[in-house]
């Protein structure tokens, strides 16, 4: 493993969710070893999937959200590319996952990540040299 982790959004939305009491803890365990040891790595889409549903599903202001965005664009931050579309189109159609699944896999690709954090993919899957790991199972 070369130390580079990569974060999906429901890791960090589940890291400030008052109502997931099972996997708010977790999230914040991997949170916090990740930005310790500065492996944590995300993308501009991530940023703005975190923005959008922390004021949108778990009800917090839209200033708390910025200054946690401001917090999160901390980590080394991909921001993709029209090639990096066209590999997630190509990603979702060779795997039949969700296009927006496809771009986090690319950026984490992109990023030279091993693992990508997520819950939203298959524990275990590998795309290239990233594999999908979920820390709630």
């Amino acid at each position: 493993m070369n130390g580079r982790e990569f974060l999906d959004t429901n890791i960090l939305l589940y890291a400030f969710d008052s109502k997931a009491p099972v996997k708010r803890p977790r999230a914040q365990d991997l949170l916090s070893r990740l930005t310790a040891s500065e492996a944590a790595f995300i993308s501009i889409q991530v940023l703005q999937e975190f923005f959008a549903n922390a004021t949108k599903k778990m009800g917090l202001s839209p200033g708390e959200a910025k200054r946690l965005v401001d917090d999160f664009s901390q980590f080394p931050t991909h921001s993709p590319s029209p090639a990096d579309v066209l590999a997630a189109i190509e990603l979702h159609l060779t795997h039949r996952i969700s296009f927006w699944d496809a771009l986090i896999v690319r950026s984490a690709q992109q990023m030279g990540c091993a693992t990508l954090w997520s819950e939203d993919l298959s524990h275990g899957q590998r795309f290239g040299a990233v594999t999908i790991r979920n820390p709630f199972v």
